[in-house]
């Protein structure tokens, strides 16, 4: 397990925001931190202290007022550390050679592969086509329905048709080089890790996978470990000192 940055852009600023109250109307979000430092900011410092393989989001949509300011932003971290971050938020055939091209090491896809509730497997070859499977992320973010999880899309607002099961990881694995899954219902909470859903995709998963939320504590980290196998990497957000909470950030530099 190792620890993986993170940077979210919400309205062309840095933030931790709680995942499942973002709403698309009015760009709005429940915030945890809004930083007074630009993205670059925080990829100089994860460049500085050697962590790699994090991700740069965009939570705006294309046709908010706030898109481009979300946008340059993101740039401008992946100009900081090439090679060092992912990019996602509404990446597409179209536009994943300009985020590439800016230092990108991969681009995160959900919305445009699960489209219309379902995976369109047309959509993810166009996508495979453009960018290679070597550098393909899919966001296979869920929450919590009816007992099962099922992926959700367009910045976790919408629910998919899309169970998130063995059948579906196996699937997908051969299309992609690592997935990267928020569990939204925990998302920016820290009110500890979803278990059950480390246990699936460390028990299923062949390629690397990255889960995000719910950690608050050393202690989360650790049942992340124990039901992850030791198989999943992991991003800390709300809950680091440099986003205003308590577990020092230095000291997952060190997570292995």
């Amino acid at each position: 397990m190792r620890f993986r940055p993170c940077i979210d852009i919400h309205n062309g600023k840095v933030k931790q925001i709680v995942g499942g109250s973002l709403k698309d109307a009015g760009d709005e979000a429940k915030e945890n931190f809004v930083a007074e430092q630009d993205a670059g900011f925080y990829a100089a410092l994860y460049r500085d202290a050697g962590v790699s393989g994090g991700h740069v989001i965009m939570l705006n949509a294309a046709s908010s007022p706030y898109y481009e300011a979300t946008k340059e932003q993101a740039l401008l971290a992946l100009g900081t550390y090439p090679g060092g971050l992912q990019a996602g938020g509404g990446i597409t055939p179209e536009n994943a050679a300009e985020f590439l091209e800016a230092g990108a090491s991969h681009v995160i896809v959900t919305s445009y592969v699960f489209k219309d509730g379902r995976i369109s497997w047309e959509n993810l070859d166009r996508m495979l086509r453009e960018t290679g499977k070597d550098r393909l992320v899919l966001d296979l973010s869920c929450r919590k329905k009816d007992d099962d999880y099922y992926i959700v899309t367009d910045r976790w607002q919408k629910f998919t048709d899309t169970r998130l099961t063995p059948e579906t990881i196996c699937m997908l694995e051969d299309k992609c080089s690592e997935f990267l899954v928020h569990a939204v219902d925990v998302e920016g909470k820290a009110s500890g890790v979803e278990t059950s859903l480390a246990s699936l995709l460390a028990g299923h998963s062949r390629i690397p996978v990255t889960y995000a939320g719910g950690v608050g504590s050393l202690e989360d980290l650790e049942d992340l470990r124990t039901y992850g196998r030791g198989r999943l990497d992991v991003t800390v957000g709300s809950a680091l000192d440099i986003f205003g909470g308590s577990i020092p950030f230095r000291a997952l530099c060190e997570v292995k």
